[in-house]
Formats: C-alpha cells, sequence, structure tokens
C-alpha cells in the first residue's frame, strides 16, 4: 500500500459562472486522467465538493464556499488541488493556510484556458503564506516524467524538482558599470520615493500579487490607494472629442480595430472611445497624485461599468502614445515617457516595471516593458519556445510593426459582457530581459534571467494563437539556460515581466544593472539560468 493511500481533490474556479460553465469540460477531462494515474498508483481519490446541477460545473467558485469545504476535509489527509482553468486562489487559501497533511497542486499542459496561469498563481500564494506544498503538470498525465513524480508524491509525499538553473546574486560579480548605475538608482528611489497608483488591490484572488507597505515602503516605494469608481467619475469629465484625438491618433499611426455593430457580442467603436477616455482619466489622476506607476484591477467591479481597461493599460506602458493633457492647464502630462501600468494590480509586476522604467532609461534604451501571463508552450525547431500571453494588451512598441502591426479586438464575453477592445500583436524577434518580484519567507525577491523573443513561421503563430486565446498579445519566447520544467517548478507567479534589449550585449548590461538596483535596494536576487557569456 503506498504512503499516500487517499487523497481529496477539490479544483478551485472563476468567481464569474460564465467562465466556470464554459472551461468545466476541460475541467472534468483532466480530473478523470489524474484520478486514473493515481489510481494506477493505488491511490484512491475522493472529491471534496460535488457538480452543482445548477450552477453547471463542480469548481469552487467564492471565498466562503472554499471555507466550508475544507471544514470537511481531514487535517491531516493529503490534498490535491487540480486545475485546467483560470481560478481565484482566494477561494482555496484559507484552507491550505490550515492544512497539515501533504499539498499537491496539478495543472494540465494545456493552452485551451489559462490553467497553468491558475496553478503558478496558486502557488506563489501558497509560497508567500508560508505553506509547504508539492508542483507538477502534465498534457495527458500518462507521461513518464509525470508519473516518476507523481509517484514520488504518492511514496513520501514530496515533489522535489532540478532548480540547478537558479544561484543567488554575487554582487562582486557584476561588471563595475551597471553594477554602480544600479547602486546609484537605488538610492535615488529611497531618496526621493516614489509613489504607485493603486486603482483598487488585489485583483481575482491573486494574494501573491498584493505586497504589504512595510516590504516596499524601505525600497523608497509608496502607494496610493485610488478607487476604480474615482477612474469612471474622471472618464465623465473627459470630453468626446479628447478621446477622438486619441483615437485618430492611433489610426494615423496604422492600428486597426475590428469593430462591428453589436455590443454584446463585437467590438464597437463606442467601447473604443470609452476607453480612451479612461486612459485620459487614469493619466489625468495619475498626475494629480504625482503617481511613478498606475495598477488598474478591472476585472472585479470596472468590468460591469464600463469596457475593459486593456487598451488604456498597453497604451500607458509605451513611450510613444497618444498625447494626454491637463484639463485645465492644458500641459501635456508624462511628455514623451512611459507611465508604467501594472495589469491586475499586480505589485509584485509593479516594483520590476518601475525598476526596469528607470534602469533601462539610464542606459538609453527604448523602455516599454510589460507584463505577460506564463500561457503554455510547445518545443519547435529542437527548442522549448513559450507562449507568454498577456489577457489584454501590451505595448505596441514591443510588436512585429509598431501600431502598425497592432489591432484591437473585442474582449471575450465570456469574460467582459461590456466589452471592450484588446490592444493586440506578435512581438518582434529580439534578445528580452524576463524577471518576477514576489515575496518569500516575508521578504522580497526577484528573479531575473535572458532570452529571446522568437520569430516563427506565420501558420505556427496562428496555431498557437488559436489553442489558446487570439483576442490577446502575443510573445513567442525562448528562455536561456532554462528548461520548461524548472521554469515551471521555480516561477512563482501567473504573471513575468519582460523588455527588451538592443542587442545580446545591452541584455547583459540590463540584467545586471537591474539585479544591482534590486539587490541594493534590499531584495533577494536570484539570477535564472541566464547563459550569455555569463
Amino acid at each position: 500500500m503506498p504512503a499516500t493511500a487517499h487523497a481529496y481533490l477539490v479544483a478551485s474556479g472563476d468567481l464569474r459562472l460564465s467562465a466556470n460553465r464554459t472551461c468545466w469540460p476541460a475541467q472534468a477531462l483532466m480530473e478523470a486522467q489524474l484520478t486514473a494515474a493515481l489510481d494506477a498508483l493505488g491511490t484512491q481519490v475522493t472529491r471534496a465538493h460535488p457538480y452543482d446541477d445548477r450552477e453547471g460545473h463542480g469548481f469552487i467558485s467564492s471565498q466562503r464556499m472554499g471555507m466550508d469545504v475544507f471544514r470537511a476535509i481531514p487535517k491531516g489527509s493529503a490534498v490535491i488541488v487540480a486545475e485546467a482553468v483560470w481560478q481565484y486562489s482566494a477561494h482555496v487559501l484559507a484552507g491550505l493556510r490550515d492544512h497539515q497533511g501533504p499539498i499537491l497542486t496539478v495543472a494540465n499542459w494545456s493552452g485551451e484556458w489559462p490553467g497553468l496561469v491558475g496553478l503558478l498563481n496558486l502557488n506563489g500564494s501558497l509560497t508567500k503564506m508560508g505553506v509547504r506544498y508539492s508542483t507538477v503538470w502534465s498534457e495527458d498525465f500518462r507521461d513518464p516524467w509525470f508519473l516518476d513524480r507523481l509517484r514520488e508524491w504518492v511514496e513520501t509525499g514530496r515533489i522535489e524538482h532540478d532548480l540547478s538553473h537558479v544561484r543567488p546574486l554575487e554582487r562582486a560579480a557584476l561588471s563595475a558599470g551597471p553594477r554602480s548605475l544600479g547602486e546609484r538608482l537605488a538610492a535615488e528611489l529611497r531618496d526621493r520615493k516614489a509613489i504607485l497608483g493603486v486603482f483598487d488591490e488585489g485583483c481575482m484572488g491573486m494574494y501573491n500579487a498584493i505586497i504589504d507597505d512595510e516590504l516596499m515602503n524601505p525600497c523608497g516605494l509608496y502607494k496610493e490607494r485610488l478607487s476604480q469608481s474615482a477612474l469612471v467619475a474622471e472618464m465623465a469629465l473627459v470630453s468626446g472629442d479628447e478621446a477622438h484625438r486619441a483615437l485618430e491618433w492611433l489610426l494615423a499611426r496604422g492600428m486597426s480595430f475590428s469593430w462591428g455593430s453589436d455590443p454584446a457580442t463585437d467590438l464597437t467603436r463606442a467601447q473604443t472611445v470609452e476607453q480612451l477616455k479612461m486612459y485620459i482619466a487614469a493619466t489625468r489622476i495619475a498626475d494629480r497624485f504625482g503617481c511613478d506607476a498606475v495598477g488598474i484591477q478591472y476585472q472585479q467591479g470596472l468590468k460591469d461599468t464600463v469596457p475593459a481597461s486593456d487598451l488604456a493599460e498597453g497604451l500607458l506602458n509605451n513611450p510613444d502614445r497618444p498625447p494626454v493633457f491637463h484639463a485645465d492647464t492644458g500641459a501635456e502630462l508624462y511628455t514623451g515617457a512611459a507611465l508604467p501600468h501594472f495589469n491586475e494590480v499586480d505589485e509584485g509586476a509593479a516594483i520590476d516595471l518601475l525598476v526596469t522604467n528607470r534602469v533601462w532609461t539610464a542606459l538609453g534604451f527604448e523602455p516599454s516593458s510589460t507584463l505577460h501571463d506564463l500561457r503554455w508552450g510547445e518545443e519547435y525547431g529542437g527548442e522549448f519556445v513559450w507562449v507568454f500571453l498577456i489577457s489584454g494588451a501590451a505595448p505596441a512598441s514591443h510588436f512585429v510593426n509598431g501600431y502598425a502591426g497592432a489591432d484591437s479586438q473585442r474582449q471575450p464575453p465570456m469574460y467582459f459582457r461590456l466589452g471592450g477592445g484588446t490592444l493586440r500583436g506578435v512581438s518582434r524577434a529580439g534578445p528580452i530581459v524576463w524577471s518576477r518580484v514576489y515575496v518569500q519567507g516575508g521578504a522580497l525577491h526577484a528573479d531575473l534571467g535572458l532570452g529571446r523573443a522568437v520569430d516563427l513561421p506565420d501558420a505556427e503563430v496562428q496555431r498557437r494563437w488559436h489553442a489558446t486565446t487570439p483576442q490577446w498579445p502575443i510573445m513567442n519566447a525562448v528562455l536561456h539556460g532554462v528548461s520548461r520544467d524548472q521554469m515551471m517548478a521555480k516561477h512563482q507567479a501567473n504573471h513575468l515581466n519582460v523588455a527588451y534589449a538592443p542587442d545580446d550585449a545591452g541584455a547583459r548590461q540590463a540584467l545586471e544593472a537591474k539585479a544591482a538596483m534590486f539587490a541594493a535596494m534590499g531584495l533577494h536576487v536570484n539570477l535564472c539560468g541566464v547563459t550569455a557569456s555569463g
């Protein structure tokens, strides 16, 4: 008999009924495959909560429901959290925080729904809480790699992954120039300080994306807690003429919009105009409060009030964007500069975006940056190529042909009843620096590495888009010195930040300066893979 002869299975879902119903078939298939694999190892699985005939799915769909489910699970039993979909980690964190038995998080290796994204968010949240867990993933739950690790967990209650690609930063090993620059920028940040404008904290249960003031403040970072209702109110003060001028600016740059006539299913011109009012309103509020970066929660509350905020977010992260002027003085705001936007108010991404903006600007590099979901990936041409896919918008400067290569498509009605368009394109080939700031052991950490966005044949790009969410911007990327499974095992968030460098030498220079700045701010820094002469 295996050490784990019995396990309880739970499945955290979305807060939105439409998403839970649509995604349930993929979840049911994944659970059947996983249960069969465990049965073959001698482990009986009990589903801890039933399928709900009235709701039309079997997910835990609220925090209260999750608390009630875990009350019936013996504290010392084995628990498996199985995910084939995007899920709200807050639904299960209360039960997992108190649980005393072995915990396994599992996802299916598929791009259809963001199950891998949900897994990584849950893992990052458990890491922040200090809860021990193991994690694993598989395409069909029959491959030897997965079965070996599942057996390891069944027999020992733990899975040990290969993390040999990770090494703590040795500041003395950094080049003198980048190290000096990073340390100077960190000192300037502590002296002058910076404000992160947070339009409603906490998005979609992402506990890992909330960083306490006590951890941020010693770095020189402070939050301005703003309200999405204030953003909607400010939108009402933006004239139609102002929004139309911003639209004409985008059209003149060659950006296209997939407009239709039915607002329930199509992107409409009126939705786009409202999104541009939001872009102008957010910039004006940021200026009013002296913000150095802003984040809009948007998927809770705001989505039921106005069209999605994605277009505004992608524009803000780009220094080349429609000009915004002060409502009273007429002065241009943030002239020639990006106003870094951290999607879904992910405060780990916020710290990262602000540091990236300052380092890249000081180096004279184009500073557009964005976060992406680690959505999925497959091998192509003999190497593993990730699909990084943020859920709505990236700066057009990242795309092939810039704005001329960008378009806006309606956000899926399943997520956004009131519509709104994305800022979509295919990311151009070139060297990138990737990174993530997260909380572990009550302290701030940062993982950094190098990679490259790659050109793929159009047919392959389209296949990848349609295997995931084709309305969203895509980056096909290779990470240097980091395998697929190493990345999944170590990464502590659903998001990672990416920024381009002009060449390989510039990428290395930027990586070192950024690592030095993080370290001088007091973060624990790891270099992951890296290579490119180091």
